[in-house]
């Protein structure tokens, strides 16, 4: 594994990769982060810049001929002989006959039907054992249930399928087998630790996101300046928590910082007492493809055919028009909205055509019910399209201000009739939108590397 000294002096660290530490792995690349982005908790899916914790000390799959090369299908996984596969784009399921003995999980994005974990159960319903599975098609770990459905450990394997790292979840124990030794340690601070020792990084900022392993490290790192910074990314609480204080109070040994990065959970400490000479805010560095021109081009994306209050929209908007597309066949409830001259229809759109209308669209409805597809919030927000929708149907409410969010179709019909061919008001209700979510400069984030 290459050395990150000399590169820079900090490392990011994360407790997971969810988006919010997605988003914070892509604001500091895009500042000019050039250090080790370090992952505790795995999920066998992260980008080739990103370390795991448990696959370094697992070896390169990439350079195992034994394993795909690629992320499995779900039709690729191993099943005994007459047991049957069942999928669709939000899991599937594998069956003895007419029993239900397995589970698949797919990994974002879920219509491509990529495994990332199959449970497996006993003849009684109950998880036994589940498979884990990372973007090289390799089985790269497994964890054992009791038979209450409790996990007790995991297994970590290397590219030939050879076990190098057991964890014990009950006594905290990591053994790792590695060159013919046997080392233990003690949790995952420890083995968190032995990674930064190999990285030659111990004598590094660290920048985390979580009060938990994350700030564990930095306790137990060398003692030096207070530089290390904490990224706060949890939801509003009625409580400062206990290790937040302890940085707060000036009692941390390596932080002295802590950014916080939603808008309501920051107002909240505030109205807690937490202090801002200590705390502040700050957002994510979106990439967006800004648009200059606006016309009347409106896209909903949706997973079923519950979407709110949607022939009422198309006939009340003439001049608007609407363009609906759906990963997956649509029923003919969905099919009959193509009578009407304002509106296009995408079934089954392939990733292609989906990239398009984000280009293309101005507007996106948040109004469907069910599950987002395709991240579609998200993805409207970085294509610069205004996102407005109903209390009941929001999908990524740190993306949507108040000020969007209608509780009737009649207010979100009148919203749009003001605003329709008005340039300049569309971007006054774009800017909004990026000043609500705390979009940030890239230079916001390189100012914390100097």
């Amino acid at each position: 594994m290459e050395s990150y000294r000399g590169l820079t002096d900090a490392v990011l660290l994360l407790d997971n990769y969810g988006e919010d530490s997605q988003m914070l792995h892509q604001s500091f690349r895009s500042s000019g982060f050039a250090g080790p982005v370090i992952v505790i908790e795995d999920d066998g899916f992260f980008p080739e810049d990103v370390i795991s914790v448990y696959q370094y000390f697992s070896g390169d799959f990439q350079k195992s001929g034994k394993t795909p090369g690629r992320a499995r299908y779900f039709n690729q996984i191993n099943v005994p002989d007459y047991w049957a596969i069942d999928a669709n784009n939000s899991g599937g399921k594998v069956y003895d006959l007419h029993r239900e003995r397995g589970r698949i999980f797919y990994a974002e994005p879920k219509h491509e039907r990529l495994v990332r974990v199959v449970d497996w159960m006993d003849e009684k319903g109950t998880v036994r054992s589940s498979d884990h599975y990372n973007r090289y098609g390799a089985l790269y770990a497994r964890t054992f249930f009791n038979k209450e459905g409790k996990r007790f450990c995991k297994a970590y394997f290397d590219g030939e399928g050879r076990e190098t790292l057991l964890e014990n979840f009950v006594t905290h124990d990591i053994i790792l087998n590695r060159k013919g030794k046997v080392y233990i340690f003690k949790n995952k601070v420890d083995l968190v630790l032995q990674l930064l020792e190999e990285l030659k990084a111990m004598g590094s900022r660290i920048f985390f996101n979580s009060l938990s392993t994350p700030l564990f490290v930095s306790e137990r790192m060398p003692e030096g300046r207070k530089e290390d910074v904490l990224f706060w990314q949890e939801g509003v609480r009625n409580d400062i928590p206990g290790n937040m204080q302890m940085i707060l109070s000036g009692q941390s040994r390596r932080t002295r910082t802590i950014y916080v990065q939603k808008k309501d959970s920051y107002e909240k400490l505030v109205q807690l007492g937490a202090s801002k000479e200590v705390m502040s805010t700050l957002g994510f560095v979106y990439e967006y493809s800004r648009k200059n021109t606006f016309q009347n081009k409106a896209l909903i994306c949706t997973n079923s055919d519950r979407i709110e209050k949607c022939e009422e929209l198309i006939k009340a908007l003439p001049g608007m028009h609407f363009y609906i597309a759906a990963i997956t066949e649509m029923s003919s409830k969905l099919m009959s909205l193509s009578q009407y001259e304002n509106v296009t229809l995408y079934p089954g759109a392939r990733t292609e055509i989906i990239d398009q209308l984000f280009d293309t669209c101005d507007y996106y409805l948040d109004i469907n019910h069910e599950g987002e597809i395709v991240s579609a919030v998200k993805q409207a927000f970085l294509h610069d399209q205004l996102i407005l929708g109903f209390k009941q149907t929001l999908h990524n409410k740190n993306l949507i201000p108040a000020e969007h969010v209608f509780d009737s179709h009649e207010r979100l019909i009148d919203f749009l009739k003001r605003i329709m061919d008005q340039d300049d008001q569309i971007r006054e209700h774009i800017d909004l939108q990026k000043r609500e979510a705390m979009s940030e400069e890239t230079a916001a984030y390189a100012a914390l590397l100097k």
